[in-house]
């Protein structure tokens, strides 16, 4: 693991995809955008486990130029478009190694009140969900699809951190639960974080789910 005080390229390399997916709850995820620095903590990622993997975008080694970015070179930015929303995925294996692990939401820590403008929304709303995610940072296109992260105005800290108290592994949202990868535990998050996508306010801890 990279002892920077953010994750170059090299944190994305060299471990499981499941691993990698779990050690980024907790961390900052930072967009130098127009408006100043907006992000806040990750506290739900999905891993996707590439060729394999029936819910995957390279799944029997699908390659387009749609899912090229997941063939490059780990810590590459795969923002992709799915219906009207647009999604952030972190490349997570050695070129030509297709997996990734999509950031699904975030607990606002930096520039909130800009995030409700992007968003026009409040509470959990606004960042409960990856298309949600994308809007209230202000990602409004691909413009960085395929560059890597240390290259883009991207950034994750490894500073700015909380630690999860437990960690939950749980089916993925909207991949066809009949296939064969469907049900298969791949998406991790942080236990009673209520900006979890699906999460129910009975299951909401009044810590957010972080250690003291």
């Amino acid at each position: 693991m990279t002892t920077t005080s953010f994750a170059t390229a090299s944190f994305f390399d060299g471990r499981p995809t499941t691993e990698i997916a779990q050690a980024l709850l907790g961390t900052t995820l930072l967009y130098r955008s127009n408006h100043g620095l907006i992000g806040g903590l990750i506290v739900e990622t999905e891993a996707y486990l590439g060729t394999h993997d029936t819910a995957a975008h390279a799944y029997k080694g699908r390659r387009s130029k749609f899912t090229e970015p997941l063939y490059r070179a780990a810590g590459t930015l795969y923002i992709y478009q799915l219906r009207a929303n647009l999604l952030f995925d972190i490349v997570t294996q050695p070129l030509n190694v297709p997996e990734g692990v999509l950031i699904r939401a975030i607990e606002p820590t930096y520039a909130l009140d800009q995030m409700l403008t992007n968003r026009g929304k409040s509470g959990v709303q606004v960042t409960n969900g990856p298309g949600k995610l994308a809007q209230a940072l202000g990602i409004h296109d691909q413009t960085y699809n395929l560059v890597s992260i240390d290259d883009s105005p991207f950034e994750i800290s490894l500073k700015d951190v909380r630690h999860p108290r437990q960690i939950k592994a749980v089916p993925r949202v909207g991949v066809n639960p009949d296939a064969a990868s469907g049900q298969l535990p791949l998406r991790f998050i942080v236990a009673g974080n209520p900006y979890i996508s699906d999460s129910r306010k009975r299951d909401w801890q009044s810590d957010h789910g972080w250690q003291a």
